[in-house]
């Protein structure tokens, strides 16, 4: 397998496209065309990583944060770090991908992980996405809408939370009149022509739109194509930020505080009490998350758990609010990666390795 393929992978099931617009996520550094050895998983790569990779012989690194963000201005090998990054990896042919928001955006990532390590129940999004959705309508002649629904299909388009191949059609009666200098599929030109035709309608998401139209197109038959593109303001089943559930039992505050320390294996984390006595519903959001208190107060939660919170966030908090740190609510994401990569790749040719060491750069002073 190319590193290519298992590439096309991971942005099929993690689209770019869902990113937030001002992310880098996808290729870094390195090399799509090398045949995929071994491969690393880390949240972030620094030299004890490259290292790692070496002695692991991984040629591909997956991390979730990037590490070229900003525009590069130059690459100064001897004094700044990310550039001595790149140089170890472009110098043992190590490529970079890293999957940042995309991971944090779709169904099953990141927070769904973090909610998945706290076994909470009926877990689903904090914050649904809305406004990256389309309605593509075509009207075609019902001998082209296999085709043109098959190829719509494999653009990306009618996926509908855990249902594929989503549409919608009904018939109708289609009419035209060709000028001289068309050739139409169907009747004469010159001719005022009745069809009897289907309306196909599809969910595309935005970052699919182009190709699905492409598509489209392509499978149609006549020359001139009849569609119509609908921009949506619904709430998306497939795409948002956070996620909220329920714990099995319902806990004291003393009790909750406790159990996340247990589960996701942590001594240290910020907090503030909020108005409720009893935990039963708790939202999260791996990362920085704090521009959503609200959001969590809004789907009736008990406790959030999320990152870098600012202390005037924590003030007459409605809700228990736990600061649990970004390394520690995001590290279990490599575990969601190495089970779908490892169930994409023959793992008998290539070894999907965890890096054994912390990249967290945040340390706690104990006296």
């Amino acid at each position: 397998m190319r590193i290519k393929e298992l590439i096309k992978y991971l942005e099929v099931w993690a689209p770019p496209g869902a990113a937030w617009d001002r992310d880098n996520t996808g290729l870094q550094v390195g090399f799509r065309e090398e045949k995929l050895i071994n491969l690393l998983l880390c949240l972030e790569v620094n030299q004890d990583a490259i290292r790692e990779a070496i002695n692991k012989k991984c040629n591909l690194i997956v991390t979730h944060h990037p590490l070229i963000f900003s525009p590069i201005k130059k690459l100064d090998f001897q004094n700044d770090t990310n550039s001595k990054l790149i140089e170890s990896l472009t110098r043992n042919k190590i490529t970079l991908y890293s999957m940042h928001t995309n991971l944090d955006y779709i169904k099953d990532g990141v927070s769904f992980e973090l909610a998945k390590e706290l076994k909470l129940k009926n877990v689903h999004f904090l914050k649904p996405q809305s406004g990256n959705q389309f309605k593509l309508v075509v009207f075609a002649p019902e001998s082209d809408i296999e085709k043109i629904s098959d190829a719509v299909f494999n653009s990306g388009a009618g996926r509908i939370g855990e249902y594929d191949k989503c549409s919608y059609r009904s018939k109708g009666e289609g009419t035209f009149l060709g000028s001289s200098n068309t050739n139409p599929a169907l009747g004469k030109k010159g001719n005022f022509e009745k069809v009897k035709e289907e309306r196909l309608e599809f969910i595309v998401d935005s970052w699919n739109l182009n190709a699905s139209i492409r598509a489209l197109i392509n499978a149609h038959s006549y020359e001139e194509p009849a569609y119509d593109i609908y921009p949506l303001k619904n709430h998306s089943v497939n795409y948002g930020a956070g996620a909220v559930g329920e714990l099995e039992n319902e806990m004291s505050v003393k009790q909750f505080l406790d159990y996340v320390a247990n589960e996701m294996k942590i001594k240290n984390f910020r907090y503030a009490l909020g108005r409720n006595k009893k935990i039963k519903t708790v939202a999260v959001c791996g990362g920085s998350g704090s521009d959503m208190i609200d959001d969590a107060v809004c789907k009736g939660a008990d406790a959030y758990i999320t990152a870098d919170i600012k202390y005037h966030a924590f003030q007459d908090s409605k809700l228990l609010l736990i600061d649990a740190g970004h390394y520690e609510t995001e590290i279990f994401a490599l575990n969601l990666l190495k089970r779908r990569i490892g169930s994409f790749i023959n793992t008998k040719e290539s070894k999907v390795f965890k890096y054994t060491g912390v990249t967290n750069p945040v340390k706690f002073y104990k006296q």
